[in-house]
């Protein structure tokens, strides 16, 4: 068996378990969400995307609210399911009370 040198290694989170990203990644995937769910929205007047943690629900919540500003119009964040949340412009609710950007509705 041969011994070699390992330069950059880093230990692996394990299963199930998140890395926090970085405020330089945290703001350009948020630009990111921004821009494509906003353009999504724009087409159809609504876009979900996945949302497994309390962290994405409330990245979420902050695109809509973004979106709203941006806007002018109010744009709707709902949760589908446990795994995936609905950002919607008025008339394309899913549910009939959804979270308002905004509303000071708590995400958990």
């Amino acid at each position: 068996m041969e011994t070699r040198d390992l330069y950059n290694v880093r230990v692996l989170p394990g299963e199930g378990t998140t890395t926090p990203l970085t405020e330089e990644e945290e703001r350009r995937f948020r630009a990111v969400l921004l821009n494509e769910l906003g353009n999504e929205i724009a087409d159809r007047g609504w876009a979900a995307f996945p949302a497994h943690t309390p962290e994405d629900r409330r990245r979420l919540v902050d695109v809509a609210h973004r979106l709203s500003a941006h806007w002018g119009r109010q744009v709707f964040a709902e949760a589908e399911d446990q795994c995936r949340m609905r950002l919607c412009l008025a008339g394309y609710e899913a549910h009939p009370t959804p979270l308002q950007a905004g509303s000071g509705s708590s995400v958990r």
